[in-house]
């Protein structure tokens, strides 16, 4: 494979660090005091998608927001994030919707899983995003107060019920990949696809998992024509076929979680591949660039 000429376009992946059993659908299913009694296949799952990112003679970097509670059990996994040159970010401690915590709650949150991670790599930690995107104004007011760079939280998308919404400044064009809140805060923006005044979701996740490749990429095309960068998020569960099933969960959230389980790996590498031409960066580095 001969050297890329790389273009100024850039793809942002994120990955939601956490496991099969921590996830909002199955919440009503699963009690948080079973979590520790658990089967905890995050470690693998992410080992795999690191490695994945490896395969690639070009630099393909990455930030992982990660949970407070994974951290706690394998700082390890956290170092080695760290260590193989990939973002890592805070994804809250115990995947509670932002809205459904008290300021006080949220705030101590915040901090807490901030510095929990930064004294594992130890290294600063500039970035969150919310459980299930549940952002709001006041949610993004304390994220800035915690000391964080940016927050990547905003889902344009209004047809999921649990995302929140928060107030962003107004800029010239629609959907841009990067929101300027302060002189040293930030929000990036997970990616929808907008064809006239419709929005189609189309950042990842399930919706990257039902979507055909080659349907997905000239979406991808689309938004990095417009705006010049693409951010893409998943979880590692994603990746998992044989994870164990939550049977006593409704129809649509079992639908929601296990579709084209199998096949998301090998479509998440053909889309790093189709796209090693732009640059691949992480979303600190991402805001450093379009600051500097």
């Amino acid at each position: 494979m001969g050297p890329v000429s790389f273009t100024g376009k850039n793809i942002l992946l994120t990955f939601d660090v956490e496991d099969w059993f921590q996830v909002e659908n199955f919440k009503s299913y699963i009690d948080y005091s079973s979590w520790p009694s658990q089967e905890l296949r995050v470690g693998r799952n992410t080992h795999e998608l690191l490695n994945l990112l490896d395969d690639f003679q070009t630099p393909v970097q990455a930030t992982f927001f990660i949970l407070g509670w994974v951290a706690e059990r394998r700082p390890d996994l956290v170092r080695e994030i760290h260590s193989r040159g990939h973002e890592v970010a805070s994804h809250g401690y115990a995947h509670q919707l932002c809205y459904e915590l008290t300021e006080d709650e949220l705030r101590q949150d915040l901090i807490t899983s901030k510095k929990l991670l930064e004294d594992i790599v130890g290294h600063a930690v500039s970035g969150y995003r919310a459980p299930s995107f549940s952002i709001s104004d006041e949610a993004l007011s304390l994220v800035r107060d915690a000391g964080y760079l940016y927050d990547s939280s905003y889902n344009s998308y209004e047809g999921h019920g649990r995302y929140g919404s928060c107030t962003l400044p107004k800029t010239r064009s629609p959907d841009p990949p990067l929101y300027s809140i302060s002189s040293s805060f930030h929000e990036i923006p997970v990616s929808n696809l907008r064809i006239g005044r419709k929005l189609i979701p189309w950042g990842g996740g399930g919706y990257f998992r039902l979507l055909p490749g080659l349907v997905h990429q000239v979406g991808v095309k689309h938004i990095l024509r417009k705006s010049g960068c693409y951010t893409f998020y998943m979880h590692p569960w994603e990746i998992d076929p044989e994870q164990p099933r939550v049977k006593e969960a409704k129809a649509s959230y079992q639908f929601r979680h296990y579709v084209n389980l199998k096949g998301a790996k090998a479509k998440l590498k053909n889309f790093v591949r189709c796209n090693r031409k732009h640059r691949f960066l992480t979303c600190s580095d991402f805001v450093l660039s379009q600051k500097g």
